[in-house]
């Protein structure tokens, strides 16, 4: 077992630590880009597969559904059987579910692979992010760490779309998943070599039913938050909300009562932890809400084809990269709650420039402010990873690993909806039909609904009429864009103003050092 030394007696990070860190990032690149890969294959897939439309949403959504649904578990399983053996664990898991996924021959099949691919992605997150505070003892070292690992998962999603374009080029679909394997091979043969194994000193038995409880509250209320933003209100996203809901009040009351819980409820009274998750679900829900309006801006707006539109995406990613890793650095000079604030008004203002972005724009009117948005959240992002790897108890680093991954994917999923709704609501208030034009019942009502729907009714119709439809609906869209924005702007000064008034200035490195000695490490 480790010993904890003196509050400023910590090794510093070497070669082999750095070397240590990109293995640990190669995971985390692929799991992030199986998020986005699927942008442009889906053409093909159809194709190939013939899915049914309500297949074709689970061939996109069961990755990520699973995913969420299982971090929490795997990220308490890699503290009881070793992070180390739980990452290649899923490497090997994951790798197999995306040969499986390659060679799909029926939509089922897909389905079913991309659900595996789930429960393998949902072990290396946890244990990727716990085995950085195995490695990097210097709280210094750790906290740029941290923000290369950020920039990593980042980069993931923007990487995902273009690589998946480029390979469509050349060959079939499956190629798609087939990346994953050689970099998923790499990382099983360096691991061994690299990372030092490391679990809870004490592990106490998993709770098995309250891994099956968190997965049926995640489940649920990840789907009726996302019908919610595709269809509005209806009985199928209000019965899965309040089962979901039920399900997550079960889960926190077993917390509370069991002898070994899943989620020790005591390191979320640690100071900053829960303000630090708020911050963190309001940065991400902006970021995340903004990607899914900025793609459909350039594709449907600007009028870019997906991988132009994908390539032009990348740009904020490229400043994220450079930005990630100085957060350290700043907050070790500014205190955390000032930078992440100043990071979230950075933000608040790049949502507001985005308001200069007209349909007829230059790309880069939208995409300067994007960058802004981009840079501000991923200071954020980084600095409310490092205080819950720095600070919980080292044998519970995978377990609180995995529930922050968990809220992130919470706060996408609202940021979607939320935006998304707002975007809605902005189109239809803006949305009418170019003079003189006059379109029967259902096609006027599914132009009305949204730019996709416009853009369908204009290309049944005869040249001006449809151009002129097209931009009805561009504008609109724009107008929908900005009450998104407007609202995006407003909720990063809520958050700037959380982090500002209830986080801590910085962690106590003699704390951290006494909680050190909860881990044993194995050679």
């Amino acid at each position: 077992m480790t010993t904890p030394s003196g509050p400023t007696d910590h090794p510093r990070a070497g070669r082999r630590e750095w070397i240590a860190l990109a293995t640990l990032c190669l995971p985390m690149l692929i799991v992030s880009m199986d998020v986005s890969v699927l942008f442009f294959a889906v053409p093909f897939i159809a194709e190939d597969l013939q899915p049914s439309a309500t297949q074709l949403l689970w061939i996109f959504d069961i990755y990520g559904f699973v995913l969420a649904g299982l971090l929490l578990t795997m990220g308490a399983l890699g503290d009881r059987i070793g992070r180390r053996r739980l990452l290649m664990i899923g490497a090997v898991a994951f790798s197999a579910a995306s040969l499986v996924a390659a060679w799909s021959t029926s939509a089922e099949m897909l389905i079913g692979a991309r659900a595996l691919m789930g429960i393998g992605g949902a072990t290396l997150m946890p244990s990727t992010l716990a085995l950085v505070r195995s490695v990097f003892h210097d709280p210094t070292q750790r906290a740029k760490a941290v923000g290369i690992w950020s920039a990593v998962m980042a980069g993931g999603v923007g990487l995902g779309p273009i690589l998946s374009g480029v390979l469509l080029e050349h060959v079939w679909w499956g190629a798609v998943f087939l990346v994953n394997v050689p970099v998923m091979a790499v990382l099983l043969i360096a691991a061994p070599r690299l990372l030092p194994e490391s679990r809870s000193a004490h592990p106490s038995p998993l709770d098995l039913i309250s891994s099956a409880l968190v997965l049926g509250s995640v489940l649920p209320v990840i789907y009726g938050i996302k019908e919610l933003a595709a269809d509005g209100w209806s009985a199928r996203a209000l019965v899965a909300l309040v089962v979901g809901t039920a399900l997550g009040w079960a889960f926190f009351r077993r917390q509370r009562t069991t002898e070994h819980p899943l989620l020790d409820l005591n390191l979320l009274r640690r100071p900053g932890l829960r303000g630090s998750i708020a911050v963190n679900v309001v940065a991400q829900a902006g970021i995340i809400g903004n990607a899914i309006l900025l793609t459909q801006y350039l594709q449907q707006v600007l009028e870019f084809s997906p991988l132009k539109a994908a390539l032009w995406s990348l740009a904020p990613t490229i400043v994220v990269g450079a930005v990630a890793p100085a957060a350290a650095g700043l907050a070790a000079r500014f205190g955390r709650p000032l930078v992440m604030g100043s990071s979230l008004v950075l933000a608040a203002v790049g949502f507001a420039g985005l308001l200069l972005a007209q349909a007829d724009s230059s790309v880069w009117v939208c995409l300067i402010p994007a960058t802004m948005v981009a840079s501000g959240i991923i200071v954020v992002a980084t600095l409310v990873t490092e205080y819950v790897v720095g600070t919980v108890p080292l044998d519970k680093a995978g377990t609180v690993a995995g529930f922050v991954e968990t809220t992130t994917e919470f706060a996408g999923a609202l940021g979607i909806a939320l935006l998304g709704s707002l975007l809605n609501l902005g189109y239809r208030h803006d949305f009418t039909l170019p003079a003189g034009m006059s379109l029967d019942g259902g096609a006027a009502h599914e132009a009305g609904d949204t730019l996709a729907g416009a853009l369908t009714v204009a290309a049944q119709l005869p040249g001006s009429q449809g151009v002129s439809l097209i931009e009805a609906g561009q504008s609109a869209y724009v107008t929908g864009m900005h009450w998104a924005d407007l609202a995006a702007a407003a909720l990063m000064v809520v958050g700037a103003v959380v982090a500002l008034t209830k986080l801590p200035r910085a962690i106590d490195p003699a704390a951290e050092q006494v909680e050190a000695a909860h881990l044993s490490p194995v050679e």
